[in-house]
């Protein structure tokens, strides 16, 4: 046989900047599920923080390594400072009114309203852990869920092929509204994700120009 030069990946490289943990381990785990189409070479970012993140996407976009840099994050409590902060300073850096809005997805009010739909039709109220520590008990029998790294490796390892399309549809019943509590854009980003079809990523970085 010789040796065979591997095949090289003539797809697209998406890198996402995640702000914490939990949301690099749920991209993490989603990716090692083969959900998503061969199209895309995924590449996790963990920001350790959303104070970190412009800064992280700002050296990502300009290292021109990858055909699109996102980001993946919470909202937050009201009034949003952060999550608002971050839109604002990414629209600055791309000199674009509404950038942000193309390139981040998010969870309101914390990423926990993303990966409870994998087991149940649920809405957040809150990003307290406390608050929040019954309805996930309920549903995956983790207790006192506080984000740790033990407990957030037991809910991770609970994400199957199988509840992934769960989680797809009803993500479908939430808004896309980042003001309102309950809502995400995390499926439009599937859609796209799991489409042979490139072009969305071509749109996005024209809106950046």
């Amino acid at each position: 046989m010789g040796n065979r030069l591997p095949k090289i990946f003539t797809g697209s490289r998406i890198c996402i900047i995640c702000e914490g943990d939990e949301e690099y381990e749920y991209l993490e785990k989603l990716i090692s599920l083969d959900v998503w189409s061969k199209e895309y070479c995924f590449q996790l970012e963990n920001a350790g923080g959303n104070g970190n993140i412009p800064a992280r996407y700002q050296d990502k976009y300009q290292n021109g390594a990858y055909d699109l840099v996102l980001v993946f994050c919470d909202t937050d409590r009201k009034p949003y400072e952060q999550y608002e902060d971050i839109k604002r300073k990414i629209n600055e850096f791309h000199g674009v009114e509404n950038a942000a809005d193309k390139i981040m997805i998010y969870g309101n009010p914390c990423t926990m309203q993303i990966i409870i739909e994998h087991w149940g039709d649920v809405r957040l109220c809150s990003n307290n852990k406390k608050k929040n520590a019954p309805v996930i008990f309920d549903l995956t029998g983790i207790e006192g869920y506080k984000g740790r790294k033990e407990q957030r490796r037991k809910l991770f390892s609970q994400i199957t092929t199988e509840n992934y399309q769960d989680m797809r549809e009803r993500i479908k019943k939430l808004s896309s509204d980042d003001t309102m509590e309950g809502s995400t854009n995390f499926g439009r980003f599937l859609v796209w994700f799991s489409s042979d079809n490139n072009s969305w990523i071509q749109s996005i970085n024209k809106r950046l120009e």
